[in-house]
This record gives C-alpha cells, structure tokens and sequence, in this order.
C-alpha cells in the first residue's frame, strides 16, 4: 500500500515566496499544492492585498492559519518582554507553531508531507526549516534550479504580479512592529501607518515598564525615534547611506533611476526571520 502524499508551500506576503508559488504552478503543473499563509493578526495591509491578487494567479483560496493564541498571549506567557533578535518567540510560537499543529495529524496518519520553501539560488547564508520527522520533507526548488533573486523577479514580472506594494517603503514581509525593521522603516511605518506605529509604541512602554531589556530597535525606543529632530536625522543618514552605496555599485541597466535599492543593497545578507521574510 502506497504511502498518501501532501504538498504544502508557505506564503509569507513577500516577493521569494510569491514567486515560488507562481514557479510551482507553471513548471509543475502535475503537483497539486496547497498553499497557506500563517496570520498573526498583525500583518501590513500591503500584505493581505498581494494575497489576494496572488489568489487570483493561482485560481485557488490560500489557507490562512491563525494561532489557536494571538500575541497578546504570548506576550504574557513571556512576562511582557518583547520578542527580539535574541528571543524570537513571536516566530516560534504565531508562525511555526500553527504550522505544526496542522501538519502534526496528517504525519500520524502517515502521510508523506513535502513542503516547498522559497530559499534562492543565491542565499546560501540562508538555512531552511529544520524537520524533525521524517515524513515531513522539506524542498528548495529555487535552490536545486539555481534561481536567484534576479530570476525571482522576472517570474513575478512575467505573471503580472509584480512586487507587493509595501516594497516601495519597507524592504520585507512581516508583522507591522517586526524588530528586523531598519530605523528608517519605523519612520515610514509611522508615516503610512500610524496606527501600527502607535500600537507598537504601546506594546513598548508595557514592555519597559514590566522590566523587558528589549525595545523593537534596539539602543532606541519608538518615544525617541518619532521624535521630529530624530526623524529628520534618520531620513538624512538614510539618504547618506544611498548616496554612498550608489557611489560604489556598478550601474544596472535594467534599473530604473527611481527604483530603491533592496535590502541585500542597503544591509548586505544577514539572518532573518526565515518563518516571515520569504
């Protein structure tokens, strides 16, 4: 007796994950995947827009799991202190968590699990999700093919979804008050969506008050940082830092001039939070 199988591909709201789901579509049409979209609650609008448009291209609904806790729990759980670089529990706990619960009845029952995960051909620093079952498989399509980020691009461009809006301001996916946001991300957060921005200046000064060593940018709270003289100093690093990193990056003729640079230009590669930024 044959062993069942399942496919399943995570979607983040961001550009690598967008494109793998485009990608499996059209080069594996025989595969049928299902795809989910693990919700916090406190996603950008940008986010559940891009879904919906990618729903369209897909021709079928995207799963949406929602923890059976939403932060304010969790927050509690962990004495009030905010999730970090350090302590990414809202990662473990409102992204893998979900995950887990709904895979967890499908592996006893035996079923063969393959899920596709939009790590590139160009991120080797990145690591992928770790199983601990064997039945649960995890695959890099865009890794085994050699896309890189250029040719994730070109898969979205050519299925006329091109890149979700947020990334006119923000460099990637995640909930609004995400602590890997760069200073002049919180500015513009700020500017776009105040009231994330006010509600994450609220979850801060709870956090203090209960003694938490964490702010969401660390060195600075968001009391400081919106601040108007400190505002008009980050946008003014900000602006510095572009000029520097133009003056030092070969010029791309496929770029237009008013296209930002990404965060891979802006930051080099570091490590994120794999479960969100895809």
């Amino acid at each position: 007796m044959s062993i069942k199988e399942k496919h399943v591909l995570g979607l983040s709201g961001g550009r690598d994950s967008a494109a793998l789901a485009v990608y499996m579509r059209q080069h594996h049409p025989d595969i049928e995947v299902e795809y989910f979209f693990t919700d916090t609650g406190k996603e950008l609008p940008e986010v559940y827009e891009y879904l919906g448009r990618l729903e369209g291209f897909l021709g079928q609904p995207i799963r949406m799991l929602n923890p059976d806790r939403d932060f304010d729990f969790w927050l509690k759980q962990y004495n009030d202190f905010l999730p970090s670089a350090q302590t990414r529990w809202c990662t473990r706990q409102l992204k893998l968590r979900p995950f887990e619960n709904w895979v967890r009845p499908m592996l006893e029952d035996g079923i063969k699990i393959y899920s596709y995960v939009a790590i590139r051909g160009d991120e080797e620093y990145r690591e992928g999700y770790s199983s601990k079952h064997e039945n649960l498989i995890v695959k890099l399509p865009f890794k085994e093919a050699g896309i890189d980020k250029a040719g994730v691009l070109e898969i979205l461009d050519g299925a006329g979804l091109g890149l979700p809006k947020y990334y006119s301001w923000r460099t990637r996916s995640g909930c609004t008050f995400c602590f890997y946001q760069q200073k002049i991300e919180w500015v513009r957060l700020m500017e776009r969506h105040p009231e994330a921005f006010e509600e994450a200046k609220t979850y801060e000064k709870n956090s203090v008050d209960h003694g938490s060593p964490f702010t969401w940018n660390q060195g600075e709270s968001l009391e400081e940082l919106s601040k108007p003289e400190r505002i008009q100093q980050i946008k003014e690093d900000h602006a510095q830092r572009l000029i520097r990193l133009k003056s030092k990056t070969q010029p791309n003729p496929l770029r237009t001039d008013s296209e930002p640079l990404d965060i891979d230009d802006l930051y080099g590669k570091t490590k994120v939070c794999l479960a969100c930024h895809k």
